[in-house]
């Protein structure tokens, strides 16, 4: 009796294995490269803010289909190789800012060539263990691992090819993203607040505010607004509960209140938000991880009980030698694998973490982790993103599975250090990255299955995305910490002293900057101070001072300056980076301010409990509200355009290539590059190449005076004209046609 052939047997690809077209060019993979180099350093500059990430595929996408249109005829696997190799910047920059930013939190600095190198490790790892992987995932099982990201990137290049352009929509979003982002960016020209602000009066302790960008409102829209209405139910809780309790109750108390260095009346918002609501949040965090965690474990272990399964089946198949299935061959995977294991062992050995440094056995053991844990989350990765897209990928879990694994070995063998925690932190962040380019990968390879791309060239192409987007994660990162870091004058009157420091404060030998600008909360200008003058301590789980880095002098006895670095700050909060680093020092040192931790766990288990997802709610709560605001309108908004379209009778359902989504996906674009250009002005006037406000002429405006109510009002009309192009563009309709 004849069988019926299955979804493999009878799927045709768009272009037939014997067409030969054009595919690995010059101009494809320089252009991948360029948008590699760009989607990369956005995502950081997005996701620390944000705390979230968003897919770059189906806009690069739509970029290249113009772009390489203007230039001439192309073809769509020429637009294929260009999404591939710019998609690995986004994917690899969302594992980075997961977990390498942990080192600041755990008192280790951040260095450019540490940063490129562990990056780099796991990126090439999730390409390596993908490529064993291809032939099952995406083949075999093509009826059911949809890949729905790469589905509908797909179906973008297969539009194009047919005429159909969405370019314009992103573009528009671009534009007038920019534009907007130039006046409203505090580094930029600055001509209205940024960050409009109510503190009423009548509700000691609480805060409204919105931090204004592009970015967060085509975040917002594109998370859509059940996820950014969670998120900023979470701010609420935080801002508008929890801070004005604490000052409610804490009001009166006439001593501070650890780990807070001061009394409680006489501080601001954001001094209850850093010193209370950070550590509340980081515990919230890491509760709402863990559960996540517990509820992919039955999909995590049948991912891999179906990788096993499918390695097994794959290494004794003989491979068809057509052009849609010529694969890099095995050994490229385990030699590989193999080179990152020595090159792990020799940086840790030989250029470790700056006082951090660990035995040649223990940098043995992290390498051969990173590689178990590696392959394991790799494959669990590719089938998940299968099954649910990236989007909604775990591999913050992962990243937490395999810390708390690695934790847990060296508390056993009594690897409990801060050396340790470095090392874990690192163990980690290749890991993360790795599971984070394999979901990628997945749905890049995917796209190329449905459009008829050669997997090879595709897997070159990856390596290669790989290689030029870390360039620009690293100098972001980096760019970043000290763009936004800021110095702000400390008022404690306990005496320190340097031959008996206090549990948990460390001295560090960092080189400061000549002369430190010591400026209050809203960034003015209140002394300069002579950095030489100053010793650095840092302290981390101390019960005398909150985490954090301090300037100590010794003619005086007393700290007199708190060094705030850019990430971590309220500007670029990293709320993932906080999680990895609270599950370290809980684990190895215990030394956390554990009643405020276990706040935070029974807000995210009474969360859970209302059927609320806890993970969102408590990112909302530990990120500022000046942040969940801003996305919430662009939730806010596109659930107004989607109820006027049904209204209309019209499709409300929105996806990746709606006009409402790619308008979003250019204010994205927009509010990061425009953002990493004000980041770079700032770190010139830092240096002195250009005098201190030169390009922010604005401040020096009427209406941007302190505590007039002008600047704050432009705020808000401005940001609700751009939220109204943005309800505008996506009630238009896309011209997809010729």
């Amino acid at each position: 009796m004849a069988t019926e052939p299955n979804a493999v047997e009878t799927f045709k690809p768009y272009v037939p294995p014997e067409d030969m077209r054009a595919e690995f060019t010059p101009r494809a993979i320089l252009l991948g490269g360029f948008f590699g180099l760009l989607f990369g350093a956005v995502t950081v500059y997005v996701g620390l803010r944000a705390g979230l990430t968003v897919a770059a595929s189906i806009p690069i996408a739509v970029l290249s289909i113009s772009i390489l249109r203007a230039f001439g005829k192309s073809t769509i696997l020429e637009n294929n190789i260009v999404q591939t190799t710019g998609s690995a910047g986004e994917s690899i920059a969302g594992g980075v800012i997961f977990t390498l930013p942990a080192l600041i939190f755990l008192g280790f600095p951040l260095e450019y060539s540490r940063i490129f190198l562990l990056t780099l490790f796991g990126g090439w790892l999730g390409v390596f263990f993908m490529i064993p992987l291809r032939r099952q995932l995406i083949v075999k099982e093509h009826g059911n691992l949809l890949y729905p990201e790469g589905t509908a990137c797909a179906d973008v290049l297969i539009a194009g090819d047919r005429g159909g352009s969405f370019a314009s929509r992103v573009f528009m979003g671009l534009g007038l993203g920019s534009l907007y982002t130039l006046f409203q960016n505090e580094n930029m020209f600055a001509t209205w607040q940024a960050t409009p602000t109510y503190n009423p009066k009548w509700f000691p302790g609480s805060s409204i505010r919105a931090n204004t960008t592009a970015e967060y409102l085509g975040v917002g829209y594109i998370i859509g607004p059940r996820i950014a209405g969670v998120i900023f139910a979470g701010g609420v809780f935080a801002w508008l509960v929890v801070m004005p309790a604490i000052k409610f109750f804490g009001g009166n108390l006439t001593a501070p209140l650890y780990p807070g260095p001061k009394l409680i009346a006489d501080m601001a918002p954001d001094e209850l938000w850093r010193y209370y609501i950070r550590p509340m949040g980081a515990g919230a965090v890491a509760a709402a991880g863990l559960i996540t965690l517990l509820k992919t474990v039955p999909t995590i272990v049948a991912a891999l009980r179906a990788g096993l399964a499918d390695l097994k089946k794959g290494a004794g198949a003989a491979g068809s030698r057509k052009r849609t299935d010529d694969d890099l061959p095995m050994a490229w995977a385990l030699i590989g694998a193999g080179a990152v294991l020595v090159m792990m062992w020799i940086m840790l050995t030989f250029k470790p973490v700056p006082g951090a440094h660990t035995s040649w056995f223990a940098n043995i053991a992290a390498a051969i982790f990173v590689i178990v844990f590696g392959f394991l989350f790799v494959t669990v990765s590719s089938r998940i993103t299968g099954l649910i897209g990236t989007s909604s990928n775990p591999i913050s879990g992962m990243a937490i599975a395999t810390l708390m694994a690695t934790c847990a070995v060296f508390l056993v063998l009594g690897w409990t250090g801060a050396a340790f925690g470095a090392l874990a932190i690192t163990i980690g962040g290749v890991v993360c990255i790795a599971s984070a380019n394999a979901g990628n990968t997945s749905q890049d390879l995917k796209t190329g299955f449905l459009v008829g791309a050669t997997p090879r060239k595709q897997q070159y192409a990856l390596l290669i995305g790989v290689m030029v987007s870390v360039v620009a994660i690293g100098f972001t990162l980096m760019g970043m910490n000290k763009g936004l870091e800021s110095y702000r004058p400390f008022t404690s009157n306990a005496p320190i002293n340097l031959s008996a420091l206090p549990e948990g404060v460390t001295v560090q030998e960092v080189e400061l900057p000549q002369q430190i600008r010591v400026v209050d909360e809203k960034g003015n200008h209140l002394q300069s101070a002579t950095g030489s003058q100053y010793k650095v301590l840092n302290a981390i789980g101390s019960r005398d001072l909150p985490d954090g880095k301090y300037l100590f002098n010794p003619s005086t006895g007393k700290i007199e300056v708190q060094w705030i670095q850019g990430i971590g700050s309220e500007r670029a909060a990293a709320p993932q980076a906080r999680l990895m680093a609270t599950v370290i020092s809980g684990i190895l040192n215990q030394r956390l301010p554990w009643g405020l931790v276990l706040l935070g766990v029974f807000l995210v288990i009474a969360v859970e409990l209302l059927g609320i997802r806890s993970l969102s709610f408590a990112v909302g709560f530990y990120i500022p509200m000046a942040t969940t605001l801003a996305i919430f309108v662009g939730g806010l908004v596109r659930w107004l355009a989607e109820s006027a379209a049904e209204r209309a009778g019209q499709k409300t359902e929105e996806t990746d290539v709606s006009p409402g989504s790619l308008y979003a996906s250019g204010l994205i674009a927009a509010g990061g590059i425009v953002g990493l250009l004000g980041i770079a002005v700032k770190l010139m006037e830092t240096q002195g190449w250009i005098p201190e406000g030169a390009v922010a002429w604005g401040t020096h405006l009427p209406w941007m005076a302190s505590g007039s109510p002008t600047g704050h009002w432009l705020g808000v009309i401005t940001f609700v004209a751009l939220a109204y192009s943005l309800f505008h563009f996506a009630r238009k309709p896309l011209e997809t046609s010729k």
